[in-house]
Order: C-alpha cells, then structure tokens, then sequence
C-alpha cells in the first residue's frame, strides 16, 4: 500500500538535467531533508550521489516560480560547477576535481533592498571568465519594483561584495527576458522578451542581438513573434539555422527563422504540440550534434522522437514513457530527460540518440510501492455544457487486499489541478495511489484553459475564469455519476493554488460537492489584482478575468465574496511564506464561512510557500486529507 510517508517522499519530480561529461546531472526535491532541493549525478559505474550536502538548496527564485538553477562545465578531471542557493538567492562555484568537491563560495552579494539580486539559468563562459545569467533585481520594498536583465558574473569572486562588478549585458528593455542563446559562431544571441500586462504565452517575441567581443548585446531587435503570435523556446542549430516554437496556426510547431529578415518556414507542421506555456528553462526540443533534434510533441501528453528537419522526418523514440518533461538536454549521442509512464512516476531517462534505445540502468527508482496497490489511470473525453470536449483521467480505487460492497460505489473526488496553465500528466501520481489504495476514486480534470490540446482548448478560460474551469469539473462529476462509477452524496472536489480556487468556487455556486479540500487557494480576486500577488502574475487576471476595471466580474467570481453560501465542510491547508497566494487571503475566507454542524479545518504551515516542499508537511496534509473524508463519507480510517 502506497504510505504516507512514500507518497510524500516521491511526490516532485526530477527536473534540469544535463549531460556533464560523461555523467548525467540533475536536481531533485528532497522532501525527506526538509524540502531541500539536491544536485545529483549520476557517475560512469552508476553511482548516483548527492554533489552538496544539506542545508545546501540549488533553486532559483526568479519570478517565483524559477528556472535552471546550475551550469557544469568539465575539463580534464575538473568540473566547474555554478549553482543558485534557494535561502540567500546568491550564485554560488565550487569545483569537483577527481572526486573531492571543494567547497562553494559565492559569486555575487546579497542586496539589502527586499528580495534582493536573483540569478537563474546560468551558463558558463570559460573564454571571458564569467557566468551569464538572467539576474533579476528589486529596486524598492514593494513585489513589483524589479528589473530583470542579461548579466555577466566574475568567476573569480570578486562580485561577490561588489554589485558593480557584475556586468549587465544588455538595457533592461523589457521586464522579462529568457536566457540568450549564442549562435555557434558566438556572433549572434536570442531570447525571449515580453512585458505587463500580457503573459508569456500570449505575447513573448522572439529577440536577436549583435554579440560584441566583449560579450555585450548590441543592436538587439524583435525578429518575429510578440502579442497573439507568441514564441515559446528558440535554439540554435550546429549550422547556424535559427529554429522557434510558435503558435500561429493554433499549434506550437518548430520553424527555422532567418536571422536577418524573420521569415519562418515550418518545419514539420502537424495538429499537435510541439512546445508548452513558457517557464524560465524549460525546453521542449534540443539540438543533435548532427543537425537532428530531439523533440518533444503530442496531444496532451508529449512523447520523444528524433526530428530531421532538412527532410521533415520524425522518428518516435519506442518505450512505455506517456509523459516527458520540458527538460531535454543533449551531448553528443545522448539525449537525457525525466520522463513517467502510467504505472511510474517521473524519473531521468537516457536515449541513445542513434539506435534511439531507452536506457534507465543505473538509476535507481524513487519509487518502490508494490504496484499491485497502484492504479491505472484511464484517459477519458467528456462533454461540457457546451458541447466542447474535456479532457480527463479516472484513477478507480484498488486495493488487491479488500474489495468494497458489492452494492455501493466508491467516494470519488474530482481533482482540479493547479492551472491554469499547468496540466495534470498521464503518469502515476504517488498521492493519488495513496487515496485509491484507501477505496477513494480519483478524477483529474483537463479543464478548458489546459495546454496541450491546442490553442482554442486553452482559450476557452480567456475571459471564463471560474465559469469554464467549474462547469467543466461539475460536467466529468455529474457523468460519472449519470454512469455509476460515483454516487450522488459522495463526491467531493480537490485544488490547490489555481485548482483551490475552482475547488472553493464550486461548492460556493452549486450543491454536487459533498466537501472541498483546498491548498493554498486563490480567494480574492479584487486584492490580486489590485497587487496582491507576484510580479510575473500580477496582471495575469487581466485574460483570465477581464479588464481590471470591471470590478463586477471581480466580485462575482471571488470565493471570497461567496463564502456565506457555502453549505459543506472545507479542509484549507495554507503555508505562511506564500507570496503567489498570500495567507492572508485564506485566513480571511475562513473567517468569513457561516457556521456549519460539521466542521472547518484550518492548517496553516510555518515556513511553507506556494507548494509544499517538507516530507512532514506532505504526510500531515495526506493524513488529514484522508480523516476528513472518511469524517464526510463515513468509513473508518484503519
């Protein structure tokens, strides 16, 4: 049976990889050690092993939500490594000669002006001797007053007290920019940019700018892309052919572009997804040494293949994996990424980018649950009230120990994920075979606005947040129990972050929930949008909602400002360093709720932010997730 404990332990997945060397590294959540994030390695023999012990945490907070937090670059038998460190947000060095680590030592100062200077994705450059990074910088004491720009680091320390010893690449013309990426000949770099009030993926263009020899950016200009014509990653090829992701025909497909007039030609164009909504980092293709690349692409889930594009040919890559990440990364004949099946979840993959043979030898599973307890996740297409396809899986309960009576179905509990931007993956999902494994069914909802369906599936939220979101969730429930897989009484709804806040609507607007379990919730639409939030969200309302100005809409999609009519009893569960979702925002809800002859219950966890990172945190919210349902339902809980 999948445990609390090993549920919480396996919950995050592997992310940022990179082949360094002869090795193969990434970075893993480590709930088991407070929530740490570690530098892993994977060595020639096998090994894998931690590069930094604890407390030492690589994440980078830019925009929040972070990006690549290292950069390796080996030579003879040293390797240089560079790394953000979550708890001061200062780049860090240390090197790794012959198996001794020394120790790290900082590249840049700490700012005494609020969040201070933050760095991520960076990237080495031996030649100059320095690291190239995007540095995001607060100018004032509110969470809008930042600056983000291309920057140059010392390798040598000597910013590490000084600010002015870091060399800012390029004017801050834009208030977010991803990392330049540098042609082969070094001549040219491109990035992506955008501004308030759009979001990336309504509006990033693709920048190109002159590299002088001195490393700065020069003459950059806009080559294509911008609002309603977005681009979501650009990569140079060994050849110098400049390819984008774009979304102008309703896909994300790869065309090459030319560097000087910005003319695009498809590459390979296909109704289906070959990028994603842009994070700092991410990376859905990755150039081959020999003029191929690897790439991600699908419908919803994305599968890895290997795409000539001089012929326009495509070759799946064979294997279980039904979900890959936006992590791909390339050295010569390897291919590394994270990738999950059904029945496992994500964990770091290797392909042979010639024979294209799937190797995993070496590394070992972070998950090890009997998969007798584990469920089969089972793809499902339901109809909206208005005629438009939702996206969904169906997790049933098992257990090969019990069965249920032969004349009742199980509690089922609709999962509304973390969106909108985000999508709940066809791959095994600990905490959900924590609640199957314990007789509860599990829907997850691709609710309109998800990405991965295409570009008119996720605009469906435009403007509809908190109408499509819930009509699609209360749609896949009332079908399930229209067919008999649930029963009327005894579903319940499930969210966090963007998903709490549908959860928390949904039982504020209809009666088909019998409770709600919140994490970390969007509550009050009004403060957000009136500054509440992170800089990179803060005007996201803006296509979510509506124009600022139409307070109307504001109010009456706020749960918030519905809480006298909700009649079922609610689990909250908060963290206190939230800056995405303030706690404020959830304390105040509760206290607005009526009285009620069951119960609320309200968790608030010390030192959490916007997702929770401790195992202890994890098991206590999996414990007592489980106790208010069995409370609801009226089962007993062994």
């Amino acid at each position: 049976m999948a445990t609390a404990g090993l549920a919480a332990g396996q919950i995050a997945a592997p992310s940022y990889v990179g082949v360094v060397g002869d090795e193969v590294w990434w970075v893993e959540p480590r709930p088991q050690e407070e929530g740490r994030t570690a530098l892993v390695r994977r060595r020639p023999d096998g090994v894998t092993e931690s590069l930094l012990p604890a407390p030492w945490d690589v994440r980078s907070r830019v925009i929040e939500y972070g990006g690549r937090p290292w950069d390796a670059s080996a030579g003879g038998t040293a390797t240089l490594v560079v790394f953000v460190h979550c708890a001061d947000q200062r780049l860090y060095a240390f090197r790794v000669d012959c198996g001794r680590h020394s120790a790290p030592y900082p590249l840049t100062p700490v700012s005494p002006v609020h969040a201070g200077l933050r760095w991520v994705e960076p990237v080495l450059d031996l030649g100059r001797g320095e690291v190239r990074c995007v540095l995001e910088e607060f100018t004032g004491d509110g969470t809008h007053d930042v600056r983000r720009v291309h920057a140059a680091v010392p390798l040598d320390g000597s910013a590490a007290m000084d600010r002015s010893a870091v060399r800012e690449l390029a004017p801050a013309a834009h208030r977010f920019v991803s990392q330049a990426r540098l042609s082969p000949d070094g001549r040219h770099a491109a990035w992506l940019a955008w501004d308030h009030p759009q979001m990336p993926w309504d509006a990033a263009e693709l920048r190109i700018a002159e590299v002088s020899g001195d490393g700065f950016l020069r003459q950059a200009r806009t080559l294509t892309g911008g609002p309603g014509d977005p681009v979501a990653q650009a990569e140079w090829l060994p050849n110098g052919t400049l390819v984008a992701a774009c979304e102008s025909t309703g896909w994300w497909n790869l065309y090459t572009v030319d560097a000087d007039t910005g003319d695009r030609r498809p590459i390979y164009p296909a109704d289906e997804e070959f990028a994603g909504l842009q994070r700092l980092g991410h990376r859905w293709f990755w150039p081959l040494s020999d003029g191929r690349m690897a790439v991600l692409h699908g419908v919803g889930g994305q599968r890895l293949a290997v795409l000539d594009p001089d012929r326009g040919k495509l070759i799946d890559v064979p294997g279980p994996a039904d979900e890959w990440l936006p992590h791909l990364h390339a050295s010569g004949n390897r291919i590394v990424g994270v990738a999950a099946t059904r029945h496992s979840p994500y964990e770091v993959v290797e392909v042979d980018a010639t024979s294209l043979e799937v190797s995993t030898g070496g590394y070992e599973p972070r998950f090890t649950a009997d998969p007798a307890y584990l469920p089969t996740p089972v793809p499902r297409v339901f109809e909206s009230p208005g005629g438009h396809a939702i996206h969904a899986q169906v997790h049933a309960p098992h257990n090969p120990r019990f069965t249920g009576p032969p004349s009742e179905v199980p509690p089922l509990v609709i999962w509304a994920h973390g969106g909108p931007g985000l999508r709940a993956p066809l791959a095994l999902n600990p905490e959900i075979a924590y609640f199957t494994s314990r007789g509860i069914a599990v829907a997850e909802v691709n609710y309109g606005g998800t990405p991965g369906y295409g570009r008119a599936y996720r605009e469906r939220l435009r403007g509809q947040w908190g109408v499509v979101d819930v009509e699609d969730c209360a749609a896949v429930a009332q079908a399930l129990i229209d067919e008999g897989t649930a029963a009327a009484g005894h579903v319940a709804i499930r969210g966090g972050s963007a998903g709490g806040f549908t959860a928390a609507l949904s039982v504020a607007v209809g009666d088909l929930y019998a409770c709600a379990t919140l994490f970390y919730p969007v509550m009050d639409l009004v403060s957000l949008a009136a500054g509440g939030t992170h800089d990179f969200e803060s005007h996201y309302l803006d296509t979510l909602i509506g124009p600022p100005d139409r307070t109307d809409l504001y109010l009456a999609r706020s749960p918030i400002h519905h809480a006298d009519r909700i009649k079922v009893p609610l689990l909250l569960f908060q963290g206190t360093q939230d800056v995405v979702c303030p706690p404020l925002q959830a304390k105040a809800f509760i206290d607005a709720l009526p009285p009620h002859p069951k119960r609320y219950v309200y968790r608030a966890f010390e030192g959490e932010g916007h997702g929770f990172r401790r195992q202890a945190t994890l098991m206590a919210c999996l414990e007592e997730e489980l106790r208010f349902y069995a409370d609801v339902f009226g089962f007993a809980v062994a």
